[in-house]
């Protein structure tokens, strides 16, 4: 294993961690549009069981439909994702992969739970999704995403 790193891999590596994390933070505040920018303007959101969403438009009525489903089933409709063993490949100075964990919480406990894959790729200061495939592992019973029979969120 290197321990040594150069100063553009630190920096990387940081705003990776920042994207993946805005990512969460926006979806779990309902700030959609602000997520779909976090996509490049072709990028991919591949949610297992589901067609390929392509590009922000798409990322963006997706992200919105799942809003009104959470709303209309939840007393308090909220959601919070939790991510965490990241792991990043950086690929080059411009281009890198991540691999997480997420754990979904909702008003009745934990909700649902599996892994991000990514591609990232740099855009001026930030890095941006190419590619997020989120691979659900399992749902509580009584969880919000067992009602959206067995549908990803």
């Amino acid at each position: 294993m290197r321990f040594a790193v150069e100063a553009w891999e630190s920096s990387a590596r940081e705003c990776i961690r920042e994207t993946l994390a805005r990512y969460a933070h926006f979806a779990d505040t309902g700030r959609f549009a602000e997520l779909a920018d976090l996509f490049t303007a072709d990028g991919a959101l591949e949610i297992d069981g589901r067609p390929p969403l392509n590009g922000r438009p798409a990322i963006l009525e997706f992200l919105t439909s799942t809003k009104q489903s959470l709303s209309s089933t939840l007393k308090r409709p909220y959601i919070r994702h939790h991510v965490s063993s990241i792991t990043i490949a950086l690929r080059s100075p411009d281009e890198a992969e991540a691999a997480s964990y997420f754990l979904a919480m909702t008003e009745r406990g934990p909700d649902h739970w599996g892994r991000y894959r990514d591609v990232l790729v740099r855009a001026g200061e930030d890095w941006l999704f190419r590619q997020r495939r989120v691979r659900p592992d399992g749902h509580s019973a009584q969880s919000w995403r067992a009602t959206r029979n067995n549908e990803p969120a």
